[in-house]
């Protein structure tokens, strides 16, 4: 039966939650299923519950459009179908802006249509933390410029990481194993919890369904159990407007699964997800064996990938990648700025922010990743906490500038030449250039990639500083432009 009321009003891209009751079962988590067919116009959605241990079963749904959705639920327990109701989508609340989307195949807007850039971050299981580990990690994303955080379901085993969680997803410890016929209700209450935490701060939570690193059978369930989790994931969280779908972190070091079961993952999402948020799938890399092959990686052109999620620490490849995939290119790693004893964790902040602004120039995306040691073993990039280094507040100014006017939708520049490989030029047609050129330190350039017949004001940006300034004069393609000759500098170049 519904126990909460049949009628709800909800605002647009909020999440409306029904409660039925049923008897008290824990087969339920495996024998039985409730759905709903939600209406409004042409519009119909159908959306999967989930039952929530202790007789109770829910039905949650994010209206994305304006007025009355009508329900009628299905299910294979007779009571629980055939019941109808409706919810009254209001207009969206004002600082909502709804699920990020992909926009003009390389970028990515909200749902609302605003531009919106991916200046993301990895804490791996910062949500398996202490509850005070957890604020001070909400109180650092807060303050930061993140808007988008990597972050896993399952816990994680790897140098660092030690501790024994006190929950998990499903019942039970690894001392005495799991019960995978249930789910821990708990859990998924405090996840669902974090999840709307990151929302109230702006942040999207791009959540690692799979990964290898694991000492409690996670990574090498029954493929029953990896579809039944999968199900449940998906009827539990698609309704929260923030969640975006990773199916792992390094799934090729999943080695027991074989393509063929992250095909079947892929389908199975993308068919259960009403909303269609966004789902991706990142990869292992190894620079020895990896540097010039990406062979090992899923197949990025796959159609049911929204963006590709690419690990790797050259950045030089965006552009080949962006031709290769014909889709938004995010390197979700490419190095932590960070002092541990690990290659892919011991960069300096300078090189995190140039790995950034090459990113961002190539017309791509890049995650930001932090691994400094500390004395109680905090270290960000898998547990949270405090923030320490040096790059964030000058990605901050970065992000500023791209947010700054007009959108920006750059792609590289192709003319590169003897006299150009030592920058990265992105653009906007002819009349907006962002150039970056990173470690290098030149005295002059001739602005000969710019267009012939238009005049164009030129500032010099010190992503380090963070300081913007004016070159005083207009200036025209081919002319020698004075620069300071230290690294970290970058070119605004603006049509007059």
């Amino acid at each position: 039966m519904l126990v909460s009321p049949s009628i709800l009003t909800t605002a647009k891209w909020s999440r409306a939650e029904f409660v039925f009751t049923a008897d008290n079962d824990p087969a339920h988590f495996t024998l039985s299923w409730i759905a709903a067919t939600f209406r409004n116009g042409d519009d119909r959605k159908v959306v999967r519950g989930f039952y929530d241990d202790h007789g109770r079963f829910l039905l949650r749904f994010m209206p994305q459009s304006e007025g009355i959705w009508t329900f009628c639920t299905d299910s294979n327990i007779a009571s629980l179908s055939g019941i109808t109701g409706s919810v009254n989508c209001t207009p969206a609340d004002a600082d909502a802006s709804g699920p990020i989307e992909t926009d003009e195949t390389f970028h990515f807007r909200t749902a609302s249509g605003k531009a919106w850039y991916p200046f993301g971050t990895t804490a791996y299981v910062w949500n398996y933390q202490s509850d005070a580990v957890q604020e001070q990690t909400l109180a650092s994303l807060t303050a930061s410029p993140f808007n988008k955080i990597r972050m896993c379901v399952f816990p994680k085993h790897y140098t660092y990481n030690f501790n024994e969680p006190q929950r998990f997803p499903f019942p039970g410890n690894i001392t005495d194993g799991f019960d995978f016929s249930r789910f821990d209700c708990a859990f998924f209450h405090q996840l669902e919890n974090q999840i709307d935490a990151l929302k109230d701060r702006g942040i999207e939570a791009d959540l690692i369904i799979f990964h290898p690193y694991d000492r409690w059978g996670f990574a090498e369930m029954e493929a029953e159990t990896d579809r039944r989790y999968v199900d449940y994931l998906v009827a539990r969280l698609s309704s929260f407007s923030n969640v975006w779908w990773s199916l792992a972190n390094e799934f090729d070091l999943l080695r027991k699964k074989p393509l063929s079961f992250w095909d079947g993952v892929f389908k199975q999402i993308t068919a259960d997800d009403p909303y269609g948020h966004l789902i991706s799938i990142h990869n292992w890399h190894n620079p020895p064996i990896h540097y010039t092959s990406n062979d090992h990686w899923y197949d990025q052109t796959d159609p049911l990938i929204t963006h590709a999620s690419i690990q790797h620490h050259d950045l030089w490849f965006v552009p080949a990648w962006r031709e290769q995939f014909g889709k938004p290119i995010v390197i979700d790693e490419c190095r932590y700025e960070g002092d541990v004893d690990c290659g892919w964790g011991n960069i300096s902040g300078r090189k995190m922010l140039n790995l950034t602004w090459e990113g961002v120039c190539a017309g791509g995306y890049v995650t930001h990743g932090e691994s400094y040691l500390s004395d109680d073993e905090i270290i960000w990039w898998s547990h949270g906490g405090k923030l320490k280094g040096e790059s964030p507040e000058r990605i901050a100014f970065l992000r500023n500038i791209l947010e700054d006017g007009e959108a920006k939708r750059l792609s590289p520049w192709k003319g590169r030449s003897h006299s150009q490989w030592d920058v990265t030029i992105g653009h906007m047609g002819d009349d907006y250039w962002l150039l970056w050129f990173g470690d290098n330190q030149p005295g002059f350039k001739l602005l000969t990639m710019l267009p012939e017949g238009k005049e164009f004001v030129v500032e010099i940006i010190d992503a380090w500083a963070m300081t913007v300034e004016r070159v005083p004069g207009t200036w025209r393609s081919g002319d020698r432009l004075p620069l300071p000759g230290r690294p970290g500098i970058a070119l605004r170049i603006t049509a007059v």
